[in-house]
């Protein structure tokens, strides 16, 4: 079985509108299953350089799927080890949220395999 290597990654500026506001990346993160195949996560890496707690959020079609909260000034490595199947056509992004008013810049590298 042939598969595929995804990768939703960059450094992005977050401006914070509450923990409870995910919104997403500018310039989006996104990924869309081609239909008939499977994506698996396999990590989520992120970096923080502000003062307080961000969250990035794995959203599937719409909806929140996983919260990778990131601490102050801090870094995290999440191994997901093929947690789940996300099937084809179902659309992957990646939202940021922070307290009001932070701002600063994050890290995002979640990987996934397509096959």
């Amino acid at each position: 079985m042939e598969s595929t290597n995804v990768f939703l990654q960059g450094v992005r500026t977050i401006a914070g509108a509450g923990l409870d506001a995910p919104a997403p990346a500018d310039p989006p993160l996104t990924h869309t299953v081609p239909g008939g195949s499977v994506c698996q996560a396999l990590y989520f890496r992120g970096g923080n350089s502000t003062d307080e707690l961000v969250l990035a959020v794995l959203v599937k079609d719409g909806q929140p799927m996983r919260y990778f909260p990131i601490g102050a000034k801090a870094d995290n490595h999440v191994p997901l080890r093929v947690v789940e199947d996300v099937l084809g056509d179902s659309v992957l992004e990646l939202h940021l949220a922070a307290p009001a008013g932070v701002t600063g810049e994050v890290v995002v590298d979640l990987g996934m395999v397509e096959y």
